[in-house]
């Protein structure tokens, strides 16, 4: 009886050890567990941001093909630098168009300034001559017969109708003489005004032209550097499309996402200090400039509906106080409370 239980003491005492091993372990592991918790400090939450730049987007009024680009992405630029070039065959014959319709009317301005053909004034001279001469006549029949009338020999119908030949003569006289002043005069005033305005409206006309077709060479509004080219050469581009974006790097800020609860650490006009990673981690001093409520999209809801509020999120951005020429855009910054 005593031979058949000592197995089963030797087995129950192995048993109990690797139950209060067992225990000391777990005992340990929340021991450790309990003193972590209340000794170790929580980590500061990190605000990371990243590196901008000012853009801007180089388009034209120019709809058209791509002939030729003179720069490639990531290219350093003056301002006033040719970027490229676009061809448009339809805005060339516009142009044709309307310097042909100020020709146009450049000639038909000239036709009337010049005045009345010198042949037209020559035949309305030669009329008042005729006329004049009709004058003369018709004056020397007329006093014959007012002689010959006070002598008694030609009746007073016969002298009356001497006199309406005279008097008809004169009047046709002062006709032709009208005419010829006319014709040496010209076309009217208001003619001329006429004329000048139709000039001046096709000037205008080449000039929209023209100003348009200005935009076939893009040229760089400012220094910077080629960011992103969109179209390839010989692609057409319509009224307005973006070629390429430019870099301002003379604008580069730092822009950081941050919960409302965080704007009294990073007020406009306060100085903060901002980590660079990719710079060996430099620290550096920015001067916040600008600060943006994102809207409800980006607002944190609150998990509990006691305790707890919504916060919303917001766009702060800041300027390097001193010039980094090393600091990209895209690069990661991190706030330092």
């Amino acid at each position: 009886m005593s031979t058949q239980n000592q197995p089963k003491t030797a087995e129950q005492k192995e048993n109990r050890a690797l139950l209060t091993a067992i225990g000391v372990v777990l005992v340990g592991v929340v021991a450790l567990a309990i003193i972590g918790f209340v000794f170790m400090s929580h980590p500061d939450e990190v605000v990371e941001g990243q590196a901008e730049a000012a853009t801007v987007r180089i388009s034209g009024k120019l709809p058209g093909r791509v002939a030729e680009f003179y720069v490639s992405e990531g290219d350093i630029v003056r301002k006033g630098d040719t970027l490229v070039h676009i061809h448009s065959s339809l805005a060339d014959a516009k142009l044709m168009q309307a310097e042909g319709m100020e020709d146009v009317a450049r000639l038909q301005e000239n036709k009337i300034d010049a005045g009345t053909r010198s042949q037209i004034i020559s035949a309305a001279k030669s009329l008042a001559a005729q006329a004049e001469a009709a004058v003369g006549i018709t004056r020397k029949t007329y006093e014959r017969m007012e002689n010959l009338f006070r002598e008694g020999v030609v009746s007073e119908q016969k002298r009356d109708e001497a006199k309406a030949a005279y008097d008809a003569a004169v009047a046709a006289h002062k006709a032709a003489l009208s005419q010829v002043s006319l014709a040496e005069q010209g076309a009217q005033k208001q003619d001329k005004e006429s004329a000048a305005a139709m000039v001046n409206v096709a000037k205008g006309g080449v000039a929209e032209v023209q100003s348009v077709l200005e935009d076939q060479y893009l040229t760089a509004p400012c220094d910077g550097q080629i960011d992103q080219i969109y179209p390839e050469e010989s692609e057409l581009v319509m009224l307005g499309a973006p070629i390429m974006n430019l870099l301002r790097l003379d604008r580069k800020y730092v822009v950081f996402n941050v919960r409302e609860e965080m704007l009294k650490d990073m007020p406009l006009g306060a100085e903060i200090e901002i980590m660079i990673p990719a710079l060996d981690r430099r620290k550096v001093k920015a001067k916040v400039y600008y600060s943006r409520d994102l809207g409800s999209y980006a607002t944190w809801q609150a998990t509990k509906s006691v305790g707890q509020w919504d916060s919303k999120t917001f766009e702060v951005k800041a300027r390097t106080v001193d010039s980094i020429p090393e600091l990209r855009p895209g690069m990661t910054v991190v706030y330092l409370k």
